[in-house]
């Protein structure tokens, strides 16, 4: 390092990040020249807990991998489970599902907004925004009994119906958030506030962003055509009319309008869910003692954040032999600390949460044991003399 340059560290416990996470910024003046992520602060087990638990009582556990995106979690894991068994679920709980996952999109992306005008001091918008935003959790509870961790997939189908008395009044819903987001889209596009902190913030290009195997809105905003909902539709995607949002800023501005405008479509495939939802049963019997057909399956689903994989290995219990997840902020990391590179101290607290990060879904261990050829593991005690000396050195 020069004497020019230092380093900043931001992290594991700071203003500007929701979860703890640990960030190192080496700085040259006000500009960021390199950035080393350090994750690990929140790694909780859950892969490796999920193997002692059967299939239902992991429903619990996989939804609060994430509380903004607990249902796409459980979307995902019941998914693979049904596909590794070979179990079919009822057309209209296919249909249950897009529905509750596309309620979760609308409420996850509008809290991005309101966070995106936090973050660049704009709290007039954030309050305007999460306002709006109490609609669609207000239906959400409605709907599932709840605001956060809804409880809806299950292996089999769903667990709750729809009620049509209420469809029409839920469609009243869809036209406020619609009108206020292309208010929202107007302001984004026109207020000097939002560009001077926005518009070339954050730079990636499209060949970048490839490169570094970047996901969801994150990528969207660079060119990258990459929405699992069209690319490799599931459930009833493929029955639905929506358009695949792409933009070419590659900046702070193109996550802005890709998320608003998903939003919009968001809109669009619940006004056709409601009108076009076929009668029928929600679930097929599946017990917590019900075994799985051995097999193995890896399914895909498009989440906020973007694309999320859940993989199950079955050996015919009624447990998962085993079971990974691959969260989409691990899949953004690399392209986000590209982001950082050249930009402003200032401009950190944006570009981070540009990407939406949710460090929960992410953290993850590894433990490397040179000279030994079998498995092993550690017990507690001898966790906690590990990072003892770690951190002492």
């Amino acid at each position: 390092m020069s004497e020019r340059e230092f380093v900043i560290p931001i992290g594991p416990q700071h203003p500007a990040l929701k979860e703890p996470e640990s960030f190192y910024f080496t700085v040259d003046g006000e500009i960021v020249i390199d950035v080393e992520p350090k994750i690990g602060y929140n790694h909780r087990g859950i892969e490796k807990a999920m193997e002692s638990r059967t299939y239902v009582q992991n429903l619990y556990i996989t939804e609060r991998v994430c509380g903004i995106c607990s249902n796409a979690h459980q979307m995902a894991y019941t998914g693979s489970v049904e596909e590794a068994g070979g179990i079919e679920i009822p057309e209209r709980a296919k249909w249950i599902r897009v529905f509750i996952q596309e309620l979760e999109r609308l409420h996850s992306h509008l809290l991005w907004l309101g966070i995106a005008a936090h973050e660049i001091g704009f709290d007039t918008l954030f309050y305007y925004i999460w306002r709006d935003r109490e609609l669609i959790m207000d239906l959400l509870e409605e709907i599932t009994g709840n605001r956060v961790n809804y409880a809806m997939p299950t292996i089999g189908g769903v667990r709750r119906d729809l009620n049509s008395a209420n469809f029409a009044r839920w469609n009243k819903v869809f036209d406020v958030i619609e009108e206020r987001v292309n208010y929202y889209i107007k302001i984004a596009t026109t207020e000097t506030t939002i560009a001077d902190r926005a518009v070339g913030v954050g730079y990636l290009s499209k060949a970048d962003m490839i490169k570094l195997c970047g996901v969801g809105p994150n990528a969207r905003c660079s060119g990258v055509e990459c929405d699992i909902r069209v690319l490799n539709p599931y459930l009833i995607y493929d029955q639905l009319d929506f358009e695949h949002i792409v933009v070419n800023n590659g900046d702070v501005m193109g996550q802005v309008l890709v998320r608003a405008l998903e939003v919009l479509e968001a809109i669009k495939i619940e006004r056709q869910i409601l009108g076009k939802i076929p009668e029928g049963e929600i679930r097929t019997k599946f017990s917590p003692m019900s075994k799985v057909a051995e097999g193995e399956s890896a399914y895909v689903v498009e989440a906020q954040r973007g694309e999320l994989i859940h993989y199950t290995i079955s050996n015919g219990s009624n447990m998962p032999y085993r079971h990974k997840i691959r969260a989409p902020t691990m899949s953004n990391l690399l392209s986000l600390v590209e982001r950082l590179k050249g930009g402003f101290i200032a401009d950190i607290p944006i570009v981070l949460a540009g990407i939406d990060p949710c460090f929960s879904c992410t953290d993850r261990m590894a433990f490397y044991d040179e000279g030994k050829d079998k498995s092993w593991s550690w017990t507690d005690d001898q966790l906690r003399k590990y990072r003892k000396e770690w951190f002492e050195k």
